[in-house]
């Protein structure tokens, strides 16, 4: 049996949303995200810029000893948003069929929600302007939902109707605990893409609120080989914090 823990799938996994990214900031949002896209950066994706998520961008990826290669001040982050050379990774509090993603308010009644969130933030300019995926920790139907009560960043039944407002929307990749979704169908719903090991079809549909495609004979996530686990377990993340973002993480 595979000592791969659930968590390093995961890392790796959301590695493999820079896999040819080619020369673009990797922006991501979260603990495993981060660990991913210095995976993605020391492995397959040499060209990637890294980000500290405020205005720091680095180039060496192992820790303390991180190479400053640019300061660049907010105002003029959102001058890479626009020229397309960036593809973040950020959470959701929901996610729909299409892609449509909250992170500002839960509730159907705007005016007085059940519980207020951190607002739209930059969703709806990432969203439209580069490529985004999502990484969400724990995949639920509370998270998976058939209508997100407040869109923050836009979906591709949306982007549709936004016409050429959202032409440069991509959404590229979804990754949970449980497995990889992607849009590749031809109305841009949800796929699942791939099963992470020991997880069954069953369970992912019991953990989505709406009906997925792609869940006839969908892959299993590629566990991470060798040099990269070294990389995660001795460089990157020694202290396994990892494992305290995916709790469920069990041997795979």
């Amino acid at each position: 049996m595979s000592d791969v823990t659930r968590a390093e799938v995961c890392v790796a996994a959301c590695a493999e949303v820079w896999r040819d990214a080619g020369e673009v900031i990797a922006s991501p949002m979260g603990l495993v995200p981060a660990i991913a896209a210095r995976l993605a950066k020391l492995t397959f994706a040499p060209g990637l810029l890294l980000c500290d998520g405020d205005a720091d961008y680095f180039t060496d990826p192992t820790g303390a000893a991180a190479h400053l290669e640019a300061h660049i001040p907010y105002r003029q982050l959102f001058d890479q948003v626009w020229h397309g050379s960036r593809h973040v990774m950020m959470g959701a509090s929901q996610l729909d069929k299409f892609g449509n993603q909250n992170i500002s308010a839960i509730g159907a009644d705007f005016a007085r929600p059940k519980a207020q969130l951190i607002g739209v933030r930059g969703a709806p300019g990432n969203t439209v302007n580069h490529p985004t995926s999502y990484w969400i920790a724990n995949h639920s139907p509370k998270v998976f939902v058939e209508k997100v009560d407040v869109v923050s960043g836009i979906g591709y039944d949306r982007a549709r109707a936004a016409g050429r407002a959202a032409r440069f929307h991509h959404l590229h990749r979804v990754v949970t605990n449980l497995a990889v979704f992607d849009f590749a169908t031809p109305d841009q719903r949800m796929r699942l893409r791939s099963l992470h090991p020991g997880i069954t079809v069953d369970e992912v549909v019991a953990a989505t609120g709406f009906v997925l495609a792609g869940t006839d004979n969908p892959a299993v996530t590629l566990e991470p080989d060798a040099e990269a686990l070294r990389l995660i377990r001795e460089v990157l993340d020694p202290k396994e914090t990892r494992e305290r973002e995916v709790p469920s993480a069990g041997k795979s």
